[in-house]
């Protein structure tokens, strides 16, 4: 019995480090946004100009850019055409707003190469979106029904529902990286940003990545706690 207790106290550990590891990065990477949302760009572009200059130059004329509400809201939305910039960067001239336009900018870029992570990352969005609805309730029911025969089965269906969200995470992180370093090598390039500011834009870009480091390791743990408790449950 004692054996399964250090089983159940380590899962709530995992859950408490997943829960700091994701308030970190989230703290990291506003905070960081802020540190230099007052530092303009030397050239005094927007970075919705920026973002207009660097789609036109790789001929994405199609594709819009639209002002929306929020805070770090930003994102590239392929089904429409668009680029969508929240109100603190779409009018912003700050290095740390130029870097996130030209992100996202990078998500087009991707689209239009057919990158692959991207492909698959699309591809896995469906399933995804079943597993994140109906993982926790199918494992809560194996939980439930846990003294008969479809107790198991119905836990490891839940965690196979989550473990395809920790895929879906795992893809992730090649597409954020690589547009952001798509993102750093136009902005150098076409003389957008220079010395300093590249050097700012860069950091504004690597604690967004970390956000999505932290968000597969927060699931990493998150599934472990899950065996554990499936493990512990199905032995008693």
């Amino acid at each position: 019995m004692q054996f399964y207790d250090g089983w159940f106290d380590v899962g709530y550990g995992l859950v408490i480090v997943g829960l700091i590891i994701s308030l970190w990065a989230s703290w990291n990477v506003k905070s960081t946004f802020r540190r230099y949302q007052n530092d303009r760009n030397s050239r005094g572009l927007t970075a919705a100009q920026v973002a207009r200059q660097i789609l036109d130059d790789n001929g994405l004329y199609q594709i819009r850019i639209e002002q929306i509400a929020g805070n770090l809201t930003d994102h590239y939305d392929p089904s429409g055409n668009v680029i969508r910039l929240s109100e603190s960067v779409y009018n912003s001239t700050s290095v740390a707003a130029i870097g996130v336009a030209a992100h996202e900018c990078g998500h087009a870029v991707q689209h239009e190469v057919n990158y692959v992570p991207m492909q698959v990352r699309s591809a896995i969005i469906p399933i995804t979106q079943i597993g994140s609805r109906f993982w926790y309730i199918i494992f809560v029911l194996g939980m439930v029904f846990s003294n008969s025969y479809i107790g198991a089965p119905l836990q490891m269906i839940g965690i196979l529902l989550f473990t395809l969200i920790v895929v879906f995470q795992l893809v992730t992180l090649p597409v954020e990286f690589n547009a952001s370093r798509r993102a750093m090598q136009t902005l150098e390039s076409r003389y957008i940003l220079s010395g300093d500011e590249l050097t700012k834009a860069r950091k504004v870009l690597t604690a967004a990545a970390l956000t999505y480091v932290a968000a597969l390791l927060n699931g990493i743990l998150q599934l472990l706690r899950l065996l554990s408790i499936s493990k512990r449950n199905n032995r008693r």
